[in-house]
């Protein structure tokens, strides 16, 4: 990464990556057309810039009874930096909130949550009301997942 700019070399290598994080280096490096000391530099370049953020695998919800997905919408009256302190800690404390965004709109806020079924979306509801003031929380729920945690377009 040259003077803070992807290259065509790092964003093949990216691309890479985010269709299958688990490639050797020697593979990697092969497939980007690079040497794997090159590619190894470049790996650690983009790690020192913050580009790759570690490396995570993708689990298939369904293979392990993960089947319900709920997009979670908020509303709020409160808007001071201690009232999002509590409501990030509370968020953080569901494990199953798998992404969360402040969003503009007529909502604050969306969470994606990630359960089993109804009573442990249930349960996760319940949780996140009992834990800080919300003026409104609406759910919506997939009924199928035609895209999910693509790659980003480089």
């Amino acid at each position: 990464m040259s003077g803070g700019k992807l290259d065509q070399k790092d964003r093949d290598i990216l691309n890479a990556l985010q269709v299958d994080g688990s490639l050797s280096q020697r593979e990697l490096a092969d497939q980007v057309g690079l040497s794997q000391n090159a590619c190894w530099r470049r790996l650690q370049s983009l790690t020192a810039a913050g580009v790759i953020n570690g490396s995570t695998i993708k689990v298939s919800r369904d293979k392990i009874g993960m089947e319900l997905v709920v997009f979670v919408l908020i509303r709020t009256r409160h808007h001071s930096a201690d009232w999002l302190k509590e409501l990030r800690r509370a968020v953080l404390n569901i494990p199953e909130v798998v992404d969360f965004f402040r969003i503009s709109g007529d909502y604050d806020y969306m969470a994606k949550v990630i359960t089993a079924d109804m009573n442990s979306y249930d349960r996760v509801y319940q949780r996140l009301i009992s834990s800080v003031e919300l003026d409104s929380v609406t759910s919506y729920f997939s009924m199928e997942t035609i895209a999910e945690q693509r790659p980003l377009k480089l």
